[in-house]
């Protein structure tokens, strides 16, 4: 299948595509916000480091309503390139699969239906003060995935969480896995320093060093994690004992694949990483050499490609900027699986292109 890529792991990648190869999936989003996000320089969701708080809850406003309403218009970076959003709702339609969203912890609620966790907004990890009830809530998605496995014939779940790149960085260094430059960012030139000083100074206001908290998940993620890990570990969790679960994203993923190693290494073969091609080429990060460190999971990446787009804001991703998020690469993946392929990047392109021409007439 040209349109999904292999990136890491072969052998399982291919076999993972078999075993749900024109399967029913449920999409379900982990969302949620952290005060790191407001450090300037470190995200470039949304248009100033106030409007982070927005991000995700427009992001699936637009996923489930085609429109946002807590904000005007769509979320967009300071150069006015729209969500991933856009690509994962185009995904989802064209495929009709269903989506859920799951909250860990919002500062603005999303105006749909959404699965609460009781989750707080998250603190700024330079504090060493980062998620309240870390444990909480993911026990409460533990449960939400088991039921959840009873209902899909595998799971896709994506994030939206703005500097999520960061706090993924120090939970992982903080779990000893070696992720510094290694993460990657929704701007083409990635603020790797912003991001390794943020972190150390989350270490040093919790009084941890490198690799301190192997064992720990619930500790490094209260320290210097966000509310949405726990939520979308918790899920993985709960469902890839029964079902497959492709997770959806990008180096963020080696967090959460972290997480759920330390807490359920058992599962690990029911699981999948699903990102797209921009994660995969970005010369800043590297999502493989992350997850290698972890397990011995494959990395799937939809073969998107926007050069030829009529659009200078979808022609962007090509350049660097967003790449990933929301589940775009997931979704995408799902989409091309669940039509046994009759659904093509092409398809996806021109869907993406409907629903933005939309948004940017309206």
């Amino acid at each position: 299948m040209r349109d999904v890529l292999v990136a890491f792991n072969k052998k399982a990648g291919d076999a993972f595509l078999e075993r749900v190869k024109g399967k029913k999936p449920l999409f379900a989003c982990a969302i949620g916000v952290t005060e790191t996000a407001k450090t300037p320089g470190i995200s470039a969701a949304g248009e100033n480091p106030d409007l982070t708080d927005y991000t995700p809850p427009a992001d699936v406003e637009l996923l489930l309503l085609g429109k946002c309403r807590c904000i005007p218009g769509v979320p967009v970076t300071p150069e006015g390139i729209p969500t991933p959003a856009l690509i994962t709702k185009a995904a989802l339609g064209l495929a009709d699969i269903p989506v859920l969203v799951v909250s860990g912890g919002l500062r603005v609620k999303p105006q749909i239906p959404f699965v609460e966790l009781g989750g707080s907004p998250g603190g700024d990890i330079k504090t060493g003060k980062a998620v309240d009830n870390a444990e909480e809530i993911f026990e409460k998605a533990k449960i939400l995935g088991e039921n959840l496995a009873k209902n899909a014939e595998y799971l896709v779940i994506g994030e939206s969480v703005p500097g999520g790149t960061t706090t993924a960085l120090g939970v992982m260094m903080a779990m000893g896995v070696n992720a510094e430059g290694k993460v990657s960012s929704s701007m083409p030139n990635n603020p790797h320093e912003l991001k390794i000083k943020t972190v150390k100074a989350g270490f040093k206001a919790s009084n941890i060093k490198f690799g301190d908290l192997k064992g720990n998940p619930f500790k490094a993620v209260s320290h210097v994690g966000d509310p949405m890990m726990p939520a979308f570990a918790g899920m993985v969790v709960g469902a890839a004992g029964d079902i497959p679960v492709l997770m959806a994203g990008g180096t963020q993923m080696g967090a959460i694949l972290a997480i759920v190693k330390a807490l359920k290494p058992e599962i690990l073969g029911n699981v999948a990483v699903g990102t797209t091609r921009w994660i995969i080429a970005d010369r800043t990060a590297d999502l493989a050499g992350i997850v290698a460190q972890i397990a011995d999971v494959p990395v799937l990446a939809a073969n998107l490609d926007f050069g030829q787009s009529k659009f200078d804001g979808l022609k962007a991703y090509e350049a660097g900027v967003v790449k990933e998020g929301v589940g775009a690469g997931g979704a995408c993946i799902a989409a091309i699986l669940k039509s046994s392929g009759k659904i093509s990047k092409a398809d996806l392109l021109a869907e993406v292109e409907k629903i933005y021409s939309q948004l940017v007439s309206s």
